[in-house]
């Protein structure tokens, strides 16, 4: 099942033009993408990096944008994992505003890897069975 999240646009995160500023919304997705390992998985990214000693730095990324993100919209993060693979995973993004107006969508390919020397392994069971489990969205 899907991991829904939701956050305010910060006028931080504005450009000059009074929407958020596309490096922001890959930062935002970040954000959501941390929180989403709780809900996924009941371990907190922290966790995974500081302790198992592991990340998923993304290898790939594609993306769409459909509207503006305005000041002051509460942005919802639907986010899936399509594919679970051996050292990476596939994750799906969906954002929308409190309207409902799609805003932004992406697939992010994520690779499981050594904190310590950067190599790629293979991705725990622990952490899989709950990467498999949101599989839809």
């Amino acid at each position: 099942m899907a991991v829904r999240l939701t956050r305010r646009v910060d006028f931080p995160m504005l450009d000059m033009a009074g929407i958020a500023f596309y490096p922001r919304i890959y930062d935002l997705a970040h954000r959501f993408f941390e929180e989403a390992w709780e809900q996924m998985c009941e371990i907190s990214y922290p966790t995974i990096i500081n302790e198992m000693g592991i990340g998923f730095p993304v290898v790939d990324i594609k993306s769409e944008f459909h509207n503006p993100f305005r000041y002051g919209d509460t942005v919802t993060a639907i986010i899936w994992i399509s594919k679970v693979g051996n050292k990476s995973c596939t994750w799906q993004y969906k954002f929308e505003n409190q309207n409902g107006d799609l805003l932004w969508t992406s697939e992010q390919v994520t690779v499981c890897v050594s904190m310590t020397n950067m190599e790629s392994l293979a991705i725990p069971d622990s952490l899989r069975r709950g990467l498999e489990a949101c599989r839809n969205e």
